[in-house]
């Protein structure tokens, strides 16, 4: 029996999902957005944070989910089987969605090439796209895709993009370790691998890069703009009168890239909303107890 096929959640796919949740559901009101982007979650590895999504997951909805590939690491998994009950939870909490109505759309990415053989399928109500198109409340199309495709190291070298993998799992672990840290300090969340990334000047040059092959790409197939991750980086900026737009990842800077009711774009920064939201309450229990 293969990693994969060990994933707990499997067996619900064609049935269903239940309610065994270990971190139940946040009850109340959430925040409501017309769609939501995620991707780069790398469920199966010690550098997600789950915890952080589950947050996230808790106090948003939509009407439509893109995973935008990279929410499984089978490249780990293979290696080193690792699953704990918070990852169960993020794959139950978006499986609940699809059974609630919300059209979830799964396009897999590198890390999770293996369910690129399933695209035109649906299993629990995911629909499972090697690609797609979403038109905007404003009218505009943009194409989704993982964006692995335009990624040289990937398509040239692909011995090199795994060598660069166990050293990014190397610093993804220091990363742990960092927060592990922080949070006993009572610090908020911060990315070492985000900032590390940021001072390299090959790699803010590979992301520009990056950027500009996948604008012009989606420029030649008629679309106003396009939505990929792949490399960890959120950002959105019109290249050569395309919208680009990258809604980022969940083990370094845990961002979303959502939609509002008129169209408007918003990357949303998960750690700021959590440390925003304690300092509100904070402020709220020194003036009821003042």
């Amino acid at each position: 029996m293969n990693a994969i096929t060990r994933l707990p959640f499997l067996s619900d796919m064609e049935e269903g999902v239940d309610d065994r949740f270990h971190t139940p559901e946040r009850e109340g009101k959430r925040r409501r957005y017309r769609t939501i982007w995620i991707s780069d979650i790398h469920l199966g590895t010690r550098g997600c944070n789950a915890a952080m999504l589950i947050d996230f997951l808790d106090n948003v909805d939509s009407d439509t989910i893109y995973l935008v590939g990279d929410i499984i690491d089978g490249w780990r998994l293979k290696k080193r089987f690792y699953w704990p009950a918070s990852h169960n939870d993020v794959v139950w909490r978006l499986m609940k969605r699809a059974k609630r109505g919300t059209r979830v759309v799964y396009i897999p990415g590198n890390h999770d090439e293996m369910f690129r053989q399933f695209t035109g399928m649906s299993f629990g109500g995911v629909e499972i796209r090697r690609k797609a198109i979403h038109q905007t409340a404003d009218g505009r199309k943009l194409l989704v895709l993982h964006g692995d495709e335009f990624d040289t190291i990937m398509l040239a070298h692909r011995w090199l993009a795994f060598v660069g993998d166990a050293a990014y799992t190397t610093l993804m672990r220091l990363n742990v370790v960092v927060n592990a840290v922080r949070q006993r300090m009572g610090l908020p969340y911060w990315s070492l691998s985000k900032m590390a990334k940021h001072k390299v000047k090959n790699a803010v040059s590979f992301i520009s890069r990056f950027e500009e092959v996948v604008a012009h790409e989606a420029g030649t197939r008629g679309v106003d703009g396009v939505v990929c991750g792949h490399i960890h980086n959120a950002e959105m900026r019109e290249i050569e009168g395309i919208q680009y737009y990258n809604d980022g990842d969940w083990v370094e800077g845990c961002t979303a890239l959502v939609e509002h009711g008129d169209g408007q774009m918003e990357v949303l920064h998960w750690a700021d909303e959590i440390a925003k939201r304690d300092r509100e309450e904070q402020a709220s229990r020194a003036r009821m107890a003042a």
